[in-house]
């Protein structure tokens, strides 16, 4: 008896065989099935379970009809179909004998989409799964808190926030949490919720709330359990502590009240410098950008393979705008292609052939526009996107090229000068130094008002504010509003959602003008610490995508301007990337590469330990204006909180610098207590809601200056604790506390400790420091040294002093 599989074989061999001839392929086997020509099925033929190469593949059609085509076939389509410039794109399952035979009957069939070596790895992954899942539930999984706490934000709306790992890593477990009413234990009459499992890469982080919950109290404790069967409790703190105090009352604030473009940011800026010339001047940036400008274009045709367009050599400003090309066709009969120029109108004669139709492809016009020395002084011709250009140009009236750009006169076309405040009362490199840039991306423009607010507060607060006046007498503050000012010029008056710079790094397969919104570098992917091209990701290197890091490692010159500044002024300790939205307040390492998800390297546990501190008086900053809270989900180094960010500037001035650097995601989600929900508030929100936005993230750069004047007047050495943490009958494991964010070095063989020796780490990721184990009695010799470079007890390891810690672990058996 033949088996089903065998009985469904046969009946699409007989649909095939009974096609007319035309629409069959020669000796076509039934398709996407591996087993032999159909001349060759045999009815009591065993089914086999082997790929044989069989893969699903694309295939480009001309039209509709050759898709039927291929249905009639008896082709194993898949449920796909996407229209394209030059057909449609159909996906199809085929052995190697299918795509052969196909492509002899002429079909375009394209790369593999999957084949059985994706489904090898799919079913490795599927055993490893399962395989976890197996080991999950032997046994009950153990909880470790990260982080449990409320909050209050906006219209002082209570929020709670918990996050938690679980040693069971598959899908099928599930946390939940329960928190009391703040009068007692959980769950006393607190509530519950179920927390998301957080993956990145692929990879298991933690469990988490998508988003904070609103409670009506502030609860003490929350239980979190496992349906495998863990369980721990722990005590919820208040995130960001207390309300911080407000300023003088002479303090003066709120200096934007409209959306402005970088002439207008940038002229802003010059115009404090020479206001206030003692404590603030302008620093030219070397390298001037690419300008506001664009070649001018025209475009003739509709169909993909008959149309052409062309590109002026000058920019539009320079007399592109003024090229002009007609497309006529002579009404004699087999006249040749002709092109002929006067002045700067360029036009193109048709050949026409025996009839007297016009018999030119728009590759022959490209070719003959290019051939033409007259023409080609003045204009590039090219054809649509790559196609081969084979259809006939039809005849078109005089068109001027147009460089498409609209912004008003007072924009400058030229090579923008970049410039950048620096404000001190001393000047001169002796100061702890701290640069404050915003608007790598165009179309953030809350960003840039962040930093003229900040400038303005600076330099008009200096006379009668004592705390103002402490930050500029004792920093060297550079200020740079932006830092893509033709990017943010095409934002602000062509296409508002431009991301990148305006340089076009395309070929001309895409440099038509419909592509233009698509062209230029992604600045903030475009430095030279893990960046795509070292295998990082979260960049791209395709010239149309939106994170087009470039065609090199500090390709641009606005990402040349940042390290320059960085480098000439040596003494710039701290750094902040202003950016639009979502409320995330972030730090190195910012980039990963997606295999095993590779992090750069974290900074060590006393520089983590230095950001987490410093992230509880800068974001109290920010909720001082209106009582907006960063979310603690939304608060830690990059990869963590977000996603990678290849080659972005923060881990640039780190890594290559030492430069402490944040950034900001300014526009943080409001919260609508109708709904219940929280709502993003976009790019360019109503400028109502982005002066709110910008007045709260300047008290934050504020902040920031206040942390940077603290590391510089930090002459206080730390305080080191050894803490033993747990015995067992053969170990004993140990951990040290100190008073301060501070690296802890250490040894367990008795010798001096160095700046050498085993430095202690974070235990994990947004965990706290390493649990270190020893399984004998151990002399454990010690000191901390702070981020200010501050020793503990003036020890000095690189000296022959004894006055390091020392304590005597004895282990848990008391040997």
């Amino acid at each position: 008896m033949r088996s089903p599989l065998d009985r469904r074989r046969a009946r699409r061999v007989a649909v095939t065989l009974a096609l007319p001839l035309a629409l069959t392929l020669s000796a076509l086997p039934a398709l996407a099935d591996p087993s032999p020509a159909p001349a060759e099925v045999v009815p009591d033929r065993q089914s086999t379970t082997e790929q044989n190469g069989v893969a699903l593949m694309r295939i480009v059609v001309p039209d509709e009809a050759a898709v039927d085509r291929l249905n009639s076939m008896g082709v194993d389509l898949a449920e796909y179909k996407k229209p394209l410039d030059n057909g449609i794109e159909v996906h199809a399952v085929l052995s190697p004998d299918e795509a052969r035979r196909l492509r002899d009957e002429g079909f375009d069939v394209q790369g593999v989409i999957s084949d059985q070596t994706d489904n090898a790895v799919n079913q490795a992954e599927r055993s490893r799964a399962l395989k976890s899942a197996a080991e999950a539930t032997s046994e009950a999984d153990t909880l470790t808190p990260l982080r449990a706490e409320w909050f209050t934000s906006q219209d002082d709306q209570r929020f709670l926030s918990v996050e938690v790992k679980s040693s069971a890593t598959d899908a099928e477990t599930v946390l939940t949490v329960a928190w009391d009413s703040g009068r007692g234990t959980a769950p006393d009459s607190g509530g519950t919720a179920t927390m998301s499992r957080f993956t990145d890469a692929g990879q298991y982080m933690y469990h988490r709330f998508n988003t904070p919950l609103s409670i009506a109290q502030a609860p003490t404790t929350v239980t979190v359990t496992s349906n495998r069967g863990g369980s721990v409790t722990v005590p919820v703190t208040k995130w960001l502590g207390e309300r911080r105090k407000p300023p003088s009352s002479h303090y003066v604030a709120d200096f934007v009240d409209r959306y402005m473009d970088p002439t207008e940011v940038t002229d802003r800026i010059t115009s404090l410098a020479r206001e206030f010339p003692k404590i603030a001047e302008i620093v030219d940036l070397p390298y001037k950008t690419n300008g506001y400008r664009r070649a001018a274009q025209a475009q003739f045709g509709t169909a993909a393979a008959s149309t052409l367009y062309v590109s002026s050599k000058a920019y539009g400003h320079e007399g592109g705008n003024d090229v002009s090309v007609a497309v006529t066709k002579p009404d004699a009969t087999s006249s040749p292609l002709g092109v002929s120029v006067t002045g700067k109108a360029i036009a193109v004669s048709l050949a026409t052939d025996a009839s007297g139709a016009a018999a030119s492809t728009a590759r022959q016009v490209v070719d003959a526009i290019n051939g033409d020395a007259a023409a080609s002084a003045l204009v590039t011709a090219a054809t649509y996107r790559g196609n081969a250009g084979a259809g006939l140009v039809a005849a078109a009236p005089a068109t001027r090229l147009t460089d498409n750009l609209k912004a008003p006169a007072s924009v400058s076309r030229e090579p923008f000068q970049m410039k950048a405040l620096r404000v001190g009362k001393r000047r001169d490199g002796s100061k702890t130094g701290v640069f404050l840039y915003c608007q790598e991306h165009a179309r953030e423009w809350v960003t840039p008002l962040t930093c003229v607010e900040t400038a303005e507060r600076l330099l008009r607060n200096y006379a009668g504010d004592a705390a103002t006046r402490k930050l500029v007498d004792d920093l060297d503050i550079f200020i740079l509003p932006t830092v893509n000012p033709d990017g943010a010029h095409y934002s602000f008056y062509d296409y508002n959602m431009q991301r990148r710079n305006m340089t076009n790094h395309c070929a001309a397969n895409f440099g038509d003008p419909a592509a233009r919104n698509s062209w230029g570098v992604d600045l903030n992917r475009n430095f030279s610490v893990g960046s795509v091209f070292d295998g990082y990701s979260g960049a791209s290197t395709s010239c149309t995508s939106d994170t087009f890091a470039g065609p090199d490692e500090l390709s641009e010159p606005e990402a040349k301007n940042e390290v320059w500044l960085t480098q000439r002024f040596p003494n710039i300790k701290f750094a902040m990337n202003t950016h639009s939205y979502g409320g995330y307040f972030m730090w190195p390492p910012g980039a990963y590469k997606a295999a095993g998800r590779e992090l750069l390297p974290r900074v060590d546990y006393g520089t983590e330990s230095f950001f987490w501190s410093a992230s509880s008086h800068i974001l109290s900053a920010v909720q001082t204006w209106r009582g907006t809270a960063i979310w603690p989900g939304r608060t830690g180094p990059v990869p963590d909180v977000l996603y990678s960010a290849a080659g972005n500037s923060a881990d640039e001035h780190w890594y290559n610098r030492g430069i402490i650097g944040w950034d900001f995601e300014v526009g943080a989600d409001v919260y609508n207590a109708e709904t219940k929900r929280f709502q993003a508030v976009g790019f360019q929100p109503p400028f109502s809601e982005g002066h709110e936005e910008a007045m709260e993230f300047s008290s934050g750069q504020i902040a920031i200056l206040e942390v940077a004047r603290a590391y510089a007047d930090d002459r206080q050495a730390p305080r080191s604790e050894l803490k033993v943490t747990g015995r067992t009958a053969g170990s004993t494991s140990f951990t040290f506390t100190v008073d301060e964010p501070a690296n802890v070095y250490y040894t367990l063989d008795g010798s001096r400790p160095t700046l050498s020796s085993p430095k202690l780490t974070a235990a994990g990721m947004r965990e706290g420091a390493q649990q270190i184990s020893v399984g004998a009695t151990t002399e454990v010799h010690w000191f901390a040294v702070d981020i200010a470079g501050n020793n503990e007890k003036n020890y000095k390891p690189d000296g022959n002093g004894k006055n390091y810690n020392k304590a005597r672990v004895v282990a848990g058996d008391g040997r």
